[in-house]
């Protein structure tokens, strides 16, 4: 079965490289506003701005477009900058197309700062409540088919060494199953591994927790639904597991 791996990038430092690349071309704006510069030295400016704002923002941002219609000194009635929008192609207007290129920018810059303040809050919070479920969580997901026997089962958790498998039937996670299924079925049971399928003995429905979730949280959902593995989620996508062992290494360090 094919594993899925989540990775989570520091967003924060990717923020603050990306405010600073913003300021440095509003720098270079503000020298072409002491010095009118050369159409080519503009264009060149431009087209690695619109790259920029496309890597950041994406290619279908509106602060793209903004920025593309400034270059025309189009972008006020955009912005509500000014009532009407300059016309010509005099020195005047070029210094006025670089005054909006200039505000779009800031506003670009603004909208980082702010998503950067956010996740400081975000930070903050976790810090007060403590660790989050995807501080101690195992980011690969292992599967088993519906149909697969529970012999199958048993030699994946003990191939991967793991302590549960998430049932998948086609692109769905419908359940899972662990070694106490294994051991009530089988040994208990007196079951045929051999031939009895996942599907007649596994745990459903999924039981999930949040990325986000304190890992205290964790601990409440399986001491209320009977578990000792959770499927973690993020935004409705499972990314990953959370077993009891990894709880009791988060409490082992916490003594």
């Amino acid at each position: 079965m094919k594993s899925q791996i989540a990775t989570k990038p520091d967003r924060s430092q990717s923020l603050d490289q990306d405010i600073q690349r913003l300021r440095q071309q509003l720098e270079a704006l503000k020298k072409h506003l002491m010095k009118e510069p050369s159409a080519d030295t503009l264009n060149e400016f431009d087209a690695v701005t619109e790259d920029m704002l496309a890597e950041v923002f994406g290619s279908s941002s509106p602060l793209l477009d903004t920025y593309e219609y400034a270059e025309v000194g189009e972008a006020a009635g955009l912005l509500n900058l000014t009532d009407e929008a300059p016309e010509g192609t005099n020195s005047q207007s070029q210094r006025e197309t670089i005054r909006q290129r200039h505000r779009v920018l800031e506003s670009a810059v603004a909208d980082l700062e702010s998503r950067r303040a956010s996740l400081a809050k975000e930070a903050k919070k976790r810090k007060a409540t403590g660790p989050r479920v995807s501080d101690f969580m195992a980011h690969t997901v292992r599967t088993i088919s519906l149909d697969a026997t529970l012999r199958e089962a048993g030699q994946s958790l003990q191939k991967w060494k793991i302590g549960s498998l998430l049932v998948q039937s086609g692109d769905e996670y419908i359940g899972s199953i662990s070694e106490t299924e294994l051991t009530s079925e089988v040994v208990a049971s007196g079951t045929d591994a051999t031939t009895t399928t996942v599907k007649t003995c596994m745990r459903e429905p999924l039981v999930t927790i949040e990325t986000s979730d304190p890992i205290v949280e964790a601990v409440r959902l399986m001491k209320e639904k009977g578990t000792r593995h959770l499927a973690v989620t993020e935004s409705g996508r499972i990314v990953g597991v959370v077993s009891v062992s990894d709880v009791i290494r988060y409490y082992s360090g916490v003594v």
